[in-house]
């Protein structure tokens, strides 16, 4: 969820129900070279707790080095309720440079990057890890793995259930969660293709999971978090968020995004908001030609026109 879960994004999920959330990964290297530059990936406020920093990369005592500087300098401003390491990222630059799932074909390398955490860390806060089901699907391993993770002093792991190979694609292996779930003896959180309050209760009552992750999912319907909190109490479906209130939710987020100031002025924030505008808009009336459109966006102002065309179209569709 690089480039997506940021502060202000969490903010939002959190408001419609989210309970814990894992900030952007960042590299170790990242953190002990570059502070400035990395500061903004570590950022969370009070109202986001709990909530954990993601590290990834392949030198166990550099990333332990890395977790201990952001408990013990604070780089967001405070301490993180746990750190989290990524094994689990599919991207290729990730990838080359020996992070995310590469290492679930390096278990050694992988079991001295957690233990390296865990000890430098300490008992001040957990340390928990996200995992793929294997590196393809001739070495599915997550059972494997999860046990080096556990007896490597991780506190909880979350598995994708996908290999490296299948980034986002086909069907997550929610089998193999479940295997792992019963494999270890820590909390295991399954992840994959978990869309709405069904999907949640589903797997929590099939499998051995101790909780479920919900991450691309949120990206075009951040309400998923308060739509499964409500199905899970009542058994009953939500009415459906109505095109009004999304656009509301995703000029809101602009607004905030470009307030913050993360990203540079109101132009280089829209530009860069681009293809979090296009997520939204997924399920819109004419979302085709919305999404054309947005790739164009570079003030708020053209978001709010567009969001008036949107309206004015899905009211004419109701008649």
């Amino acid at each position: 969820m690089a480039g997506v879960t940021d502060v202000i994004f969490r903010q939002i999920c959190k408001e419609l129900g989210a309970d814990v959330m894992v900030t952007e990964f960042v590299s170790a290297e990242g953190i002990m070279q570059a502070d400035d530059r990395t500061r903004k990936y570590t950022e969370f406020s009070e109202e986001q707790r709990p909530v954990g920093v993601q590290l990834f990369g392949a030198d166990g005592e550099r990333m332990g080095e890395a977790a201990r500087k952001i408990i013990d300098k604070g780089l967001a401003g405070r301490t993180p309720d746990f750190i989290d390491i990524n094994f689990g990222c599919p991207v290729n630059k990730v990838v080359a440079r020996n992070g995310g799932s590469s290492l679930l074909r390096d278990c050694p390398v992988l079991a001295s990057v957690a233990s390296g955490v865990a000890k430098a860390v300490g008992d001040d806060v957990p340390v928990t890890a996200k995992m793929r089901i294997g590196w393809d699907a001739d070495s599915v391993n997550a059972v494997e793995v999860a046990k080096i993770l556990e007896d490597s002093g991780m506190q909880a792991i979350a598995v994708h259930g996908r290999t490296r190979a299948q980034g986002y694609g086909g069907e997550a292996d929610w089998n193999v969660i479940d295997a792992v779930a019963r494999a270890v003896s820590i909390p295991v959180i399954g992840n994959g293709d978990i869309t709405c309050g069904a999907d949640v209760l589903r797997r929590k009552s099939e499998t051995a999971v101790s909780g479920v992750m919900i991450g691309r999912a949120a990206m075009q319907n951040p309400w998923v978090f308060r739509e499964a909190k409500h199905f899970l109490e009542t058994g009953a479906l939500m009415a459906e968020i109505c095109v009004e209130e999304r656009w509301q939710l995703v000029i809101r987020h602009c607004r905030l995004a470009v307030d913050s100031g993360r990203n540079g002025n109101e132009k280089q924030t829209l530009t860069a908001m681009r293809s979090r505008l296009m997520a939204y808009c997924k399920g819109f009336p004419g979302a085709k030609e919305l999404r054309q459109k947005l790739c164009h966006v570079s003030s708020i102002n053209e978001v709010e026109d567009l969001a008036a065309y949107s309206i004015g179209k899905a009211e004419l569709a109701e008649l």
